[in-house]
């Protein structure tokens, strides 16, 4: 049942989205804004028919491979329901819960319909054309059904929702906090779903009957706003604070790397209301830090209602919520005032109890849990870092093998594995990720931010085809064509020359789990005391990172050489290299390449050693035929046949 609502509050996200949209038309065409009406017509059109943007959201949602065919089940349902339902009671109208039952329901029939299979004379009706057959022939029985037995339920969810509107301050607190708690779990989209679209109703001038916080808000309802108000000084500036004091505590020498990670997701959550990027980054890490949060948002929206404060939103409580529906709030700069008091406190509390409990927020990492710097140099290999990203969040994971479903709702994946327990979490920070949550033992979700729709394709592209090795993302191969390449990679001993003076030592001895596991490929590394990178091949240079600090060669027979100068070098931005060759040259075996200030890498980067890859070796087997320190330019280096 847990995994199920999860499923469903995942699903909500999609009609949810269409709330900004519609916000943005009702009110730019009201009278104190642009007074026209053609506008506000445009954004009505979407609140006033959110039951049917339901039904078809939520299917689209559930479906297991999000078809379209889940989503014309979904419309379906909901048409068949509405229309057939009121013949046995007239007065009936569900509302939103209307169009959440059809998607669940044209869902869950697609998943189980979509690739059925019959006779050839009947043939043409299976696989999807059959869903929206079952799917009629069901929500007709539904109807039946709901028609006796939905008023007694809208009664009682009547009840529950005139409770609560009408306990005051500690009806909205409790609501704040359990929004805030049961975000961890995507549990608060379904309570959220309650209040902000069914809770309450208001008949506006055209004698239509709104229903829900949101909607009744935006179509004038002055006794609407409530539930909304006392968000907009958390995530405006309670939680802004709260990186603030993050970043004070940070570590000194950390707070240059996490320094520009708090401001981003900081300004995020203050303009958009976005807050989860904020909320993950210290959820598990502390979290005393989070129930305080939840606390405090409850106490944030007592106090609104207190000062009789009514504000409201479309999306959320940003920024460009707060300016847009100015107009329709009623003492809206008081929530200015609340936000200044609330973002002392937050900064003073967040700030106290993170020095006196040593709590391990970002920046403030032990150093054998500090992943954040690396993470940046791991998804910087290649020259698409989001498939960079995608191939080492699989790995993290558990390879394709342990992934059954990968989904997504704003800034979470939401995964389904064969075993939790194999997801590395320290991979997936190193890869990027902000935080993780294992529901069970075979649902996860990673917190990636506003970009996880993008990881999420990507991440489905390469499960697809079997997450082929990150050589596939440095794209070698775009700058050689198949004709070029001969179809035997091979190195003989004599071919390959020491590229660097250093020492030579195992790949699996690299302080960078990327490298050190082989995800870029077999290798070595190089302990440089030299600070001159050389050609050891005679072939072309096929690939210039931004930053100089790795060079991608490829051998006349066809082997793709990654000379990767340093770890977590690439947030020198150049400095302390200097190119000697270009992208496409020809170079022979001891051409200079790389001039490196030694000094300069070592003193600003984790480490200087050099890992040496081959990232396109299949069925090869590479030999390291020597170890220690050796002079750049010596032979019998390494063996690839």
């Amino acid at each position: 049942m847990f995994n199920f609502l999860q499923r469903i509050g995942k699903s909500l996200m999609f009609p949810i989205a269409t709330l900004p949209a519609a916000a943005l038309l009702l009110r730019f065409g009201q009278e104190d804004l642009l007074g026209i009406p053609f506008l506000s017509a445009a954004g009505a059109g979407i609140i006033d028919n959110l039951g049917i943007i339901f039904a078809i959201g939520i299917a689209f949602g559930l479906a297991h491979d999000s078809n379209g065919g889940a989503a014309l089940a979904g419309a379906i349902a909901y048409l068949v329901l509405t229309s057939a339902i009121v013949t046995i009671n007239e007065s009936i109208n569900m509302g939103v819960f209307a169009g959440i039952l059809s998607g669940i329901v044209g869902g869950l029939l697609y998943n189980k319909y979509y690739n059925v299979k019959f006779p050839t004379w009947l043939a043409f009706f299976g696989g999807r054309r059959f869903v929206p057959i079952v799917t009629a022939a069901t929500m007709t029985v539904l109807a039946g059904i709901l028609g006796y037995a939905w008023p007694p339920v809208q009664e009682g969810i009547d009840t529950a929702g005139n409770w609560i509107l009408n306990a005051g301050m500690f009806g909205v607190g409790a609501y704040g906090f359990l929004n805030r708690l049961l975000l961890p779990t995507g549990l608060h989209h379904v309570i959220n779903t309650v209040v902000w679209f069914d809770f309450g109703t208001f008949t506006d001038a055209n004698g239509d009957v709104i229903r829900g916080e949101i909607n009744r808000f935006l179509k004038g309802d002055p006794t609407a706003g409530p539930f909304l108000s006392g968000f907009f000084p958390i995530m405006m500036f309670g939680l802004p604070a709260a990186c603030l004091a993050m970043y004070a505590t940070a570590k000194k020498e950390r707070k240059a790397v996490v320094g520009g990670l708090l401001f981003s997701i900081a300004f995020t959550s203050f303009l958009t209301g976005i807050t989860e990027p904020i909320e993950f980054s210290f959820m598990f890490l502390s979290p005393v830090l989070y129930v305080v949060h939840a606390l405090l948002t409850g106490v944030a929206m007592m106090v609104a209602f207190a000062l009789d404060i009514r504000h409201g939103f479309g999306f959320s409580a940003g920024a460009i919520d707060y300016v847009l529906n100015f107009g329709l709030a009623e003492n809206p700069l008081m929530l200015l005032v609340v936000g200044a008091f609330t973002g002392v406190i937050y900064f003073a509390i967040f700030y106290l109890l993170i020095i006196k409990l040593d709590l391990k927020t970002p920046g403030r990492e032990d150093e054998d849990e500090d992943e954040e710097g690396m993470a940046a140099g791991s998804t910087a290999h290649g020259t698409d870092e989001t498939d960079v990203k995608a191939y080492q969040t699989i790995a993290a994971l558990g390879g394709t093998d342990n992934i059954v479903a990968v989904d997504y709702c704003t800034t979470r994946l939401r995964l389904t594995v064969k075993d939790a327990d194999r997801v590395n979490e320290k991979e997936l920070k190193r890869s990027g990720a902000r935080g993780l949550m294992k529901v069970n033992k075979t649902n996860v979700q990673v917190v990636i931010g506003t970009a996880v729709e993008f990881l999420a394709d990507a991440m489905k592209q390469r499960i697809a085809s079997g997450n082929p090795p990150l050589d596939q993302a440095i794209d070698f191969n775009a700058a050689t064509s198949a004709e070029e390449q001969p179809i035997a990679k091979e190195i003989l001993p004599e071919d390959f020359v020491m590229p660097i003076e250093g020492e030579i030592i195992p790949l699996s001895e690299v302080p960078d789990e990327v490298f050190a596991q082989g995800m870029m490929g077999p290798g070595f590394a190089v302990v440089p005391t030299g600070n001159t990178v050389h050609s050891p091949i005679d072939g072309k240079v096929v690939s210039i990172f931004p930053t100089k600090h790795a060079i991608g060669l490829i051998t006349d027979t066809g082997v793709e050489v990654l000379i990767h100068f340093g770890l977590d070098t690439v947030h020198l931005k150049g400095q302390g290299f200097d190119l000697l060759v270009e992208d496409g040259q020809l170079v022979q075996r001891g051409d200079a390449l790389l001039r490196v200030d030694i000094g300069y890498v070592r003193a600003n980067a984790p480490s200087i050693i050099t890992p040496i890859i081959f990232t396109n070796l299949t069925d090869q087997k590479l030999d390291v035929l020597k170890t220690g320190n050796q002079r750049q330019g010596t032979t019998s280096i390494i063996k690839i046949q």
